[in-house]
């Protein structure tokens, strides 16, 4: 009977037949032990000669790390096992013998050569657990936004103009015409709030700047949320029950990833409490005591989040930041029009903003009066203005950068490791 590992437990007793790969091995002489991996989990099988047939051990002592293989063999209960459970083999089939040595061996390597390597590094313990948390926190946003009545509407990559800035973009040939990849699906995801009332894309998006910092990649996975009839206040307490629904997913379903990283799991565990809130005013009071030359109308930059989450354990909202820093779609505050009705969410232990949101300019007018002040052309924003003339109604969103989350949860210091294949200023291999 073929098994995934995973269900291993449900067949303690039991003959099955696990495909896979090895990972590792050593020999005592008569007794040769493999670790596999299937995809799911590890195992160790234990292949004792005599109780295995000739043909097992033969193979069991020939093949290398990385060979594929179909293992045999009863599973046995094994308290000393991170599993639980081991496996007594019986036969081994060699699918794919490894003549080569492996390239990536336990000796330390440099991030090129990793990164040179990066389709063989992903096999390692390290970088499956890092990618399995990605996973969790991709499903994780989807069931939670799904289950609060949003639905997912597809953005083009594609575009005929930047939503924010065309010098951070990258820009093509569209059949004789310069259209761009885009770095965020936010307007084209709004259009769809009059249809649907709460929705969200999730995708890549492309930024063209120059930055070498461990969280920046040229290319990266960015999820946007849009609802209508949501103000500033609704949307932040949005945004903070998805982020709390993702740490609380990842620490029940990723436990022995988190193990593996050597994650500091009391400290996300802290961190599942509700956000404190901080007015940008606030912040730079707060930053300028603590040594920051930050202005009262700047925008706060990563040693500025960094100095300030050195006193937080839970993430932070930092809210109404001055207008002039932040884009023309952004309502300004009522009480104070020097500021827009936004906020950034920054994580703790130096992992900066994760989250930008804000309630965005419902009034025509306002919005056609901002277009011209940024110098825009208004005529590429001519459909975007049509959503202000039928039917136009408060709205409020944010978007997630997924990598900058996947370092967070699983305490990374450089975001490289956080997508299966980083693209950056000085890297497109492999």
């Amino acid at each position: 009977m073929d098994i995934f590992l995973k269900d291993a437990k449900q067949h303690i007793g039991n003959t099955v037949t696990i495909n896979g790969w090895i990972n590792n091995t050593r020999s005592s002489g008569k007794i040769n032990f493999l670790e596999i991996r299937d995809g799911t989990d590890y195992i160790q099988g234990v292949v004792v000669k005599g109780e295995a047939s000739d043909t097992a051990f033969e193979h069991s002592t020939q093949v290398t790390q990385e060979s594929s293989v179909r293992v045999t063999g009863i599973v046995r209960e094994e308290a000393r096992s991170t599993s639980g459970v081991e496996l007594t083999v019986l036969e081994v089939e060699i699918i794919h013998l490894c003549a080569e040595e492996y390239p990536i061996t336990k000796k330390d390597h440099g991030p090129d050569f990793l990164l040179n390597h990066r389709h063989l590094w992903l096999r390692s313990k390290r970088q499956r657990s890092i990618q399995r948390i990605r996973d969790t926190i991709i499903r994780a946003t989807y069931d939670h936004l799904g289950a609060n009545n949003y639905i997912k509407i597809d953005a083009p990559i594609l575009t005929p103009v930047s939503c924010e800035d065309t010098t951070e973009l990258f820009e093509l040939d569209y059949f004789g015409e310069p259209a761009y990849l885009t770095q965020s699906g936010q307007l084209y995801i709004e259009s769809a709030i009059f249809a649907h009332g709460r929705v969200f894309d999730f995708g890549p998006v492309f930024r063209a700047e120059k930055s070498k910092t461990r969280r920046h990649l040229t290319e990266f996975w960015m999820m946007d949320a849009e609802a209508a009839f949501v103000k500033h206040e609704q949307n932040m307490d949005i945004q903070e029950a998805l982020v709390r629904a993702i740490i609380t997913a990842v620490l029940e379903k990723n436990m022995d990833d988190l193990i593996i990283l050597e994650r500091d799991i009391e400290k996300l565990k802290k961190a599942n409490q509700p956000f404190a809130r901080i007015t940008h005013a606030e912040a730079v009071k707060k930053l300028q005591e603590l040594g920051s030359e930050v202005g009262v109308e700047d925008d706060l930059g990563a040693p500025d989040e960094t100095m300030l989450m050195e006193h937080y354990d839970t993430p932070l909202f930092v809210e109404k930041y001055p207008f002039k820093v932040k884009a023309f779609y952004m309502k300004k505050d009522p009480e104070d029009p020097t500021r827009a009705l936004c906020a950034d969410l920054l994580a703790p232990e130096g992992y900066g903003e994760i989250i930008g949101g804000s309630e965005r300019e419902e009034n025509y007018d306002e919005l056609l009066k901002e277009i011209r002040a940024h110098n825009l052309n208004e005529k590429d924003f001519d459909w975007y203005l049509d959503l202000r003339k039928y039917g136009s109604v408060p709205h409020s969103g944010f978007g997630y950068g997924l990598e900058r989350i996947v370092m967070w949860m699983c305490g990374t210091k450089h975001i490289r490791e956080s997508i299966p294949f980083p693209r950056m200023i000085s890297r497109k291999y492999p």
